[in-house]
């Protein structure tokens, strides 16, 4: 596979989505001379003429197909669309010959990741699945700790998720729709959707899962409305470290947030300490955004860019940036994407069957 060519001109790059995450991944975007915004697609006109306000060079179409009968010509392509229609949408872009950088998650299945896999590879391209959570900093410093021995070997971990229903900026109800839509057909918005960054966080800083055990849980907030909640999903790594992660939906709880209403916390800890990482989206917990402990001193970080968006407009500079290069890891590249998709589907296989462990790497195609 090549990535674009020469260095005398700017990525040209098609959006393709512009619902409410755009906002966000638009960041790498804004003010960034080596990419040039070329194309916006989507079936509403008027998110069309709302984010055509921001690329005013830019053409706009309302299917992935009118893009490509126009014949203008693109290096990538920044695929926001509904998780449905990952693994059609990925299999259209790249059959076009345009790199892709995918909103996650990956897609439902692993016979879905495969066909996409298979189409990138088969058409030469690239395919990245963005995941803004490991260029969050205070994430990237805790992981700086932990790889650095600050608090001795990992002796255990803790990801804790609370969704909120009130605070945060406005969702629209077709994004909703969709969410539920998917929840309907077994991959919900808090372990599959949102949560799919926490499985991420956890295979990076702490590597290769071999066992998960689950309990989803589902708690009705409109009728026929399900979130997958109270959950826990516990890990055991090949490296011997387990951890917990809690996903609870506390409804009624307000939280301040500039983005979505979702409260996260990790916390691991070492034989002679441990270090935590207090918020990322919302800001329920007005304490430095990361916090280390050792021999009788908190050390607390109050500097650090905690901003969520900023791990928008990073990860996606890194992409524009690895188009030109191809050094270093992508971030995720589709084989990473897939063993964060194994995990999720581990979680599920284990609660449907009472919290038996199971080892991500023995799933199949098929579901066995």
């Amino acid at each position: 596979m090549t990535t674009v060519p020469g260095s005398n001109r700017p990525v040209r790059v098609a959006i393709v989505g512009l619902g409410r995450i755009y906002d966000l991944n638009v960041l790498a975007y804004v003010g960034n001379p080596d990419v040039d915004v070329v194309a916006l697609v989507d079936p509403s006109e008027d998110r069309r003429s709302q984010r055509s306000l921001d690329w005013t060079s830019a053409r706009t179409f309302d299917s992935i197909d009118a893009l490509a009968a126009s014949g203008l010509e693109l290096d990538a392509v920044e695929a926001l669309l509904p998780i449905a229609q990952h693994a059609d949408g990925v299999v259209e872009l790249v059959g076009h010959g345009w790199h892709v950088n995918l909103q996650k998650p990956m897609c439902t299945d692993l016979a879905e990741a495969q066909r996409m896999r298979g189409a990138a590879s088969a058409a030469g391209v690239h395919l990245r699945v963005m995941e803004n959570y490991l260029f969050y900093d205070p994430l990237q410093r805790l992981r700086e700790v932990v790889d650095s021995g600050q608090i001795g070997e990992v002796v255990g971990y803790h990801m804790k998720m609370v969704a909120s229903g009130r605070g945060g900026w406005e969702v629209p109800w077709d994004t909703y729709e969709a969410q539920f839509a998917q929840a309907a057909r077994g991959r919900g918005p808090l372990l599959f959707d949102d949560g799919w960054h926490k499985l991420s966080t956890a295979l990076w800083l702490f590597g290769p899962i071999r066992e998960v055990r689950a309990w989803i849980g589902a708690t009705e907030v409109l009728p026929g409305m399900v979130v997958d909640a109270p959950t826990t999903v516990i890990f055991e790594h090949h490296s011997g470290v387990r951890g917990v992660w809690d996903l609870t939906l506390a409804i009624d709880l307000y939280l301040r947030s500039d983005y979505y209403t979702n409260d996260e916390r990790w916390e691991v800890t070492g034989r002679h300490g441990f270090a935590r990482v207090n918020r990322c989206t919302g800001r329920g917990l007005q304490q430095p955004s990361l916090e280390v402990y050792r021999d009788g001193e908190l050390r607390s970080h109050h500097a650090l860019d905690d901003d969520w968006a900023s791990s928008f407009r990073a990860s996606g500079r890194h992409w524009l940036s690895w188009l030109r290069s191809g050094l270093g890891p992508m971030l995720w590249g589709p084989s990473e994407a897939t063993e964060v998709l194994r995990v999720a589907l581990a979680a599920y296989e284990s609660s449907a069957d009472g919290g038996r462990g199971v080892d991500p790497s023995r799933l199949t195609t098929d579901g066995g």
